[in-house]
């Protein structure tokens, strides 16, 4: 065995094993309610995707964005119910990395794995520098690293207390963003209501959404070239699969967060633009200015601009603080897996795996350093890096939730408790869509380089297993049924 890839000798989980209690270095503790649940994918769901990556949709499309949007958020339901029938089913850390390995091989399962923490890096790289950035709002002359130092000392400080501590301020940061965009929502419709100008702009009303040049300015061309964008923003959500290990009731709380996240952020997300496009015709919409700050300003909200600082910052900080932990949880379900390092599976008193946020955090470190020298269309860059790793996630998703019930079938195992709608022609309708969004980011050349990183970063990970990991660790992981046991 590598010792690179090394652990500890333990007990393989098997049919009648407790979901909680993997190796002798620790175990994690359940501690997340279902609000804690529910808010921790929203708040890796809606962070910078909404805030500023969605004018750049808008530029790409013209208003039909507002249909690639309801496309994708069909197709991610579809994903979520597909993690969600297995989650409740096997509640375990990990959660699709360890799926993947069950259903299709350990050789997906680490593929898998290992491309969650890196989406979740990646998106998290594009929000601390963001937060340094809008600290530079009211504090101009103070270097960014410090701000960078400062978010990521403050995030491993949240991610190495008790996972309740963790779901709490979770639930405080995402009630902050969800809060701002409903104000949002609900001053566009009063200043359409009331007949008031934007500033800067003309009049306002549903019409602006086909009074320039159409609802489809750019036609069908326009709604593909969105989809990478729009599928970057919904990119996060789900890390709720995540949380099965520790929630303190999976069977109860992972149906409910599956059924309503998908339908409030497309709610947020569809509302929120529909909006803004009303208000301001979406060809005046450059993303130079925030339409946040434009339309509290037209509500003579004082100190507009601040205000909005203060929810960018709270948005940054929340989807950090969930990417962190879905990235951290991944690498300890890895490390049980014998697919990484075993040092990931040391857990703190309090049920924590600290070492996963200490190498998170430092990653963060170093990337935000490379980050800061980039052009300044890294956020483009970023966007499409982390759209290829999270549809191929999304996809490795449906795969392994197709082999599952197939062998469900075959074996005439007892029905799944949370099962999914519309099976078989839903789950292939969405691996249809995932295979289009890879053709497009190949057909597209803004987003060809992306793609070939994506690739390579699978050549490297094919070559890291084979070398450090193939025959080393167990073969498909025997996973704790819930339902088998009932």
């Amino acid at each position: 065995m590598s010792p690179a890839f090394s652990s500890a000798p333990g007990p393989t989980p098997g049919p009648g094993s407790a979901s909680t209690t993997h190796q002798p270095n620790g175990e994690l503790k359940r501690g997340l309610s279902m609000r804690h649940i529910q808010f921790i994918a929203l708040g890796s769901a809606i962070g910078t995707g909404l805030f500023y990556g969605s004018s750049a949709a808008i530029q790409s499309a013209g208003p039909v964005v507002l249909i690639a949007y309801i496309i994708a958020g069909a197709a991610v339901f579809m994903v979520m119910r597909a993690l969600g029938e297995m989650a409740v089913r096997h509640p375990v850390p990990g959660s699709f990395g360890q799926y993947a390995a069950r259903y299709l091989g350990p050789f997906a399962g680490f593929l898998t794995g290992w491309t969650f923490v890196f989406e979740m890096i990646v998106v998290a790289l594009a929000d601390v520098t963001a937060f340094a950035v809008y600290m530079g709002f009211w504090f101009p002359d103070t270097p960014r690293w410090i701000w960078v130092v400062a978010v990521i000392l403050f995030i491993a400080a949240i991610n190495t207390r008790n996972v309740k501590v963790f779901g709490e301020l979770e639930f405080w940061f995402s009630l902050i963003k969800v809060t701002a965009i409903i104000a949002m929502i609900v001053g566009g419709i009063v200043i359409m209501v009331l007949g008031m100008q934007i500033s800067g702009g003309g009049a306002t009303g549903p019409q602006n959404l086909w009074s320039h040049g159409g609802f489809a300015p750019k036609g069908a061309e326009g709604l593909l070239a969105a989809l990478a964008v729009v599928v970057f923003a919904f990119g996060g959500v789900e890390t709720v699969g995540i949380t099965a290990g520790e929630a303190t009731d999976p069977k109860r709380a992972i149906p409910r967060a599956v059924n309503t996240v998908p339908a409030r952020i497309l709610v947020f997300y569809v509302a929120t633009l529909a909006i803004v496009m009303s208000l301001i015709p979406w060809n005046q919409v450059t993303g130079d200015a925030s339409p946040f700050v434009q339309i509290f300003t037209s509500l003579g909200i004082p100190a507009a601009a601040g205000l909005l600082n203060v929810i960018v910052i709270t948005a940054a900080i929340s989807a950090i603080n969930a990417d962190t932990f879905g990235a951290g949880r991944m690498l300890f379900g890895l490390a049980q897996q014998k697919h990484a390092p075993a040092v990931f599976l040391r857990v703190s008193r309090g049920g924590v795996p600290w070492m996963t946020v200490v190498i998170m955090c430092a990653a963060l470190g170093v990337g935000a350093v490379l980050n800061a020298i980039m052009p300044e269309d890294v956020f483009a860059v970023i966007a499409s890096l982390a759209t290829f790793a999270t549809v191929w996630v999304w996809l490795m998703i449906l795969l392994s939730h197709v082999a599952m019930r197939r062998e469900i079938s075959r074996h005439g195992w007892a029905e799944s408790e949370f099962k999914m709608p519309l099976w078989p022609v839903g789950s292939w309708l969405a691996i249809g869509f995932m295979l289009l969004v890879v053709t497009l980011l190949a057909l597209h050349e803004s987003t060809r380089g992306s793609l070939l990183v994506g690739v390579a970063w699978l050549v490297i990970l094919t070559v890291g297993y084979f070398t450090l990991v193939h025959g080393t660790g167990r073969d498909r992981p025997e996973l704790h049924d819930n339902t088998a046991t009932e």
